[in-house]
């Protein structure tokens, strides 16, 4: 048995103690309706520390039009709904293979959007797309690199997940819109 503060813990209870160090919420539960925690503010576990992704759908000369954030650890394809509900309607999806699904092809062809997305390695079946629209895909992930350009942007200072958002929304509107 261990001795802390005057009183007596079992193993297993100084167990639990030690677990609950590790875990990722903050502070005591507010209850059903409150998230708390990493997990809350778009703070993902992974290889490389703990990150944050940024998602993006951008114009034609590629300006960022709608920005959402995902923990680092979440696939890509969970923010693509997220997006496309934010812009109302586009001809065509440029994107990477990380947003290649059967179900969010079938919900951008119901909207009438061309999805310019090439498959993944691990398909069946290969999947067509123009390759000569795929090749402006240089202007997002230019984009993303003019954002990071912006100290605050590149490291995130912020630790709640609206902060930051709103960070890389004003970097965008600094670096694109004025």
């Amino acid at each position: 048995m261990a001795q802390a503060f005057g009183r007596t813990l079992s193993a297993r209870s100084h167990r639990r103690a030690w677990n609950a160090r590790l875990d990722l919420r903050e502070g005591a539960s507010l209850g059903a309706w409150r998230q708390r925690g990493a997990k809350a503010q778009a703070i993902g576990v992974s290889r490389g520390g703990q990150t944050t992704k940024i998602h993006a759908i951008c114009d034609l000369l590629g300006r960022p039009v709608a920005l959402t954030l995902t923990p680092g650890n979440t696939s890509d394809i969970k923010a693509a709904e997220l997006l496309k509900t934010q812009v109302s309607r586009f001809r065509r999806l440029i994107a990477d293979r990380g947003y290649d699904a059967d179900s969010f092809r079938e919900a951008l062809k119901d909207a009438g959007t061309v999805s310019v997305i090439p498959g993944r390695s691990n398909r069946k079946r290969r999947i067509r797309y123009d390759e000569r629209r795929y090749r402006d895909r240089w202007l997002i992930e230019a984009m993303f690199c003019r954002l990071k350009d912006f100290r605050r942007v590149a490291t995130r200072y912020d630790k709640l997940a609206a902060n930051f958002l709103s960070a890389v929304a004003l970097a965008a509107v600094v670096a694109f819109w004025l």
